[in-house]
């Protein structure tokens, strides 16, 4: 048992549906119990803690929400702080449609011009009349995708294939969330894969991690996020590179490291948790094409698997490698008897529902 040296607490501001807050929970648990810390539930402003805190937030930081909480650097969080809101979602994947095109305060042209090569065509838009304008551009490379800024694990998002498809959708965006958050308006692609690929830093561990996530369907037969499957490596992008990897995941990580490090054009901005989704499929042509569509400095549908193979770590020191999976079930399911259950029974906006993980040996593909 390791001595506890200092405080978790998660971070709640908003409304969480039931099953992430009990997430949220979760996680924060495993980390406290990795570290050597008592947890202590929510945050409570008015308390008075009688150690340091480390903060284990639902959502990602603005820099100055974050300095009022003493966060200073990523050894405070597990998750990640943003100088402005819009760098915490997907429109910071885009150029602008136009130099005369809206902008939020902190835009970085530098920022998506590094990025340009690794991501799939797309804008990003702040007015219904941009969105139109970047739309437009798209259509004649085949069906566009439009994603709110926002928008989690695949809702908030319409795809369109014409200009009367397109109108409908824009008559239903709301126009104060678009001037805040953005639009990311995007090149569709059939047939596609998403994979995985991030970093975390917990204490003193290190691991960096690659793999794909899964669709399923919700309680009213909707596509929702179903789980994610990784590989999980002791230290850097040096130690990945060291495995087997199929081409496909090895362009995936090479997109992912370039939209990273790009990231230093936003000053301010730092994280323990750094994932990125990267889909490959085919555009309207029949085109293979690949490139980062999010990222996520916040807890997220893999850290269930990311920490749990952090603790599969501290637990063996000789450990270097290990399989890890999060699996989110709609309907009546049973969690196998070795799995670390997050939450399992009826959440009040999304019904019955089960989320586990799994940590398994790793076995290279054949």
């Amino acid at each position: 048992m390791k001595e506890r040296s200092g405080i978790v607490v998660t971070y709640v501001p908003g409304c969480l549906a039931d099953h992430q807050r009990a997430t949220v929970g979760a996680i924060a648990r495993t980390i406290a119990a990795l570290t050597g810390c008592k947890f202590e539930g929510e945050y409570d402003p008015l308390a008075r803690y009688g150690g340091r805190l480390y903060f284990v937030p639902s959502d990602t930081l603005l820099a100055d929400d974050a300095r009022a909480l003493g966060i200073r650097t990523r050894e405070d969080l597990f998750g990640g702080v943003v100088p402005f809101p819009f760098v915490a979602t997907k429109a910071i994947v885009h150029p602008l449609v136009a130099p005369d095109a809206s902008r939020p305060p902190g835009w970085s042209d530098a920022f998506t011009d590094r990025v340009r090569g690794v991501v799939l065509p797309g804008f990003t838009a702040f007015t219904v009349q941009d969105a139109r304008r970047a739309a437009e551009n798209l259509l004649a490379l085949g069906p566009v995708r439009l994603k709110r800024g926002q928008g989690i694990g695949g809702r908030g998002q319409v795809r369109v294939a014409d200009a009367g498809e397109l109108e409908s959708a824009l008559q239903r965006i709301e126009a104060t969330d678009l001037g805040r958050n953005g639009l990311a308006v995007e090149l569709d692609l059939a047939a596609g894969t998403t994979y995985s690929v991030g970093q975390v830093w917990v204490g003193g561990l290190h691991a960096t991690y690659c793999g794909t996530q899964c669709m399923t369907t919700d309680n009213d037969e909707a596509a929702a996020f179903g789980g994610s499957d990784i590989v999980v490596v002791r230290g850097g992008y040096e130690a990945l590179a060291g495995l087997p990897l199929e081409p496909g995941v090895c362009l995936a990580i090479e997109q992912a490291r370039a939209f990273d490090a790009a990231t230093e054009a936003f000053a301010g901005l730092f994280a323990s948790r750094r994932n990125y989704d990267v889909l490959r499929g085919r555009d309207g042509w029949g085109r293979w094409r690949s490139g980062v569509l999010e990222q996520s400095w916040r807890l997220g549908g893999a850290s269930g698997p990311e920490v749990a193979a952090l603790a599969a770590f501290d637990a063996d020191p000789a450990l270097r490698v290990v399989r890890a999976r999060s699996v989110e079930r709609y309907g009546s399911s049973i969690a196998p008897p070795d799995a670390i259950v997050h939450f399992r029974g009826v959440d009040s906006r999304v019904g019955t529902l089960t989320k586990y993980t799994l940590v398994e040996p790793y076995e290279p593909a054949p």
